[in-house]
């Protein structure tokens, strides 16, 4: 298979998929979605705790950025709806693909951003557990690297990292027992910033 045809075009987030991640609670059920395959309304309702009809409004804003497609296959009747997070990465934009909205895209990169320092704070509080022994369960992982890389090199780094995480998430067995969502957070900066 060639580089062409396994690495997908990059997915430019446009302005209605930057409004509809940049509000909280669409990005609360965003996270649903990473950790559950498909969800009815009532079901984000149920787990967050807000009315079933708010959630069905952000429901419809988030397929109507293309951020979530409805999956009729899995609903038990006609009035049934299910929705499934589509599997796309999204590429805010750059040199190639300006923003299309400096200031959604900047609210974005700061919600991003909490969910990081979020992710962080919860690894730094579970550490103690495995460090000392505790556990033996593996919840998460740490690691810190500094490499020596040319632009296009670092690029063609983070295209294989990316690459084996898609290799990882196709060969997955979504019936097995023992699998769990996992989030990986990829923070790299030269020394330039």
């Amino acid at each position: 298979m060639s580089e062409e045809q396994k690495r997908p075009d990059p997915v430019w987030m446009t302005t209605a998929m930057l409004k509809a991640y940049t509000h909280p609670l669409r990005r609360e059920i965003l996270q649903l979605f990473r950790r559950r395959e498909h969800l009815r309304a009532a079901d984000i309702a149920e787990e967050l705790g807000v009315a079933a009809n708010s959630v069905s409004f952000h429901l419809r804003v988030l397929a109507d950025a293309g951020l979530i497609d409805e999956a009729p296959e899995r609903a038990r009747d006609r009035r049934d709806r299910v929705w499934v997070a589509r599997r796309q990465a999204l590429s805010l934009g750059g040199p190639e693909s300006p923003v299309t909205d400096e200031v959604l895209s900047g609210v974005m990169v700061s919600a991003i951003a909490e969910e990081h320092q979020e992710l962080l704070r919860r690894v730094v509080a579970w550490t103690p557990e495995y460090i000392s022994g505790r556990t033996a369960e593996v919840h998460a992982t740490f690691s810190q690297r500094s490499v020596r890389l040319t632009g296009a090199e670092f690029d063609a780094l983070m295209e294989r990292i990316e690459d084996v995480m898609t290799e990882a998430v196709d060969a997955h067995d979504r019936d097995d027992p023992d699998s769990r969502p996992w989030q990986v957070d990829i923070l790299a900066a030269d020394d330039r910033i």
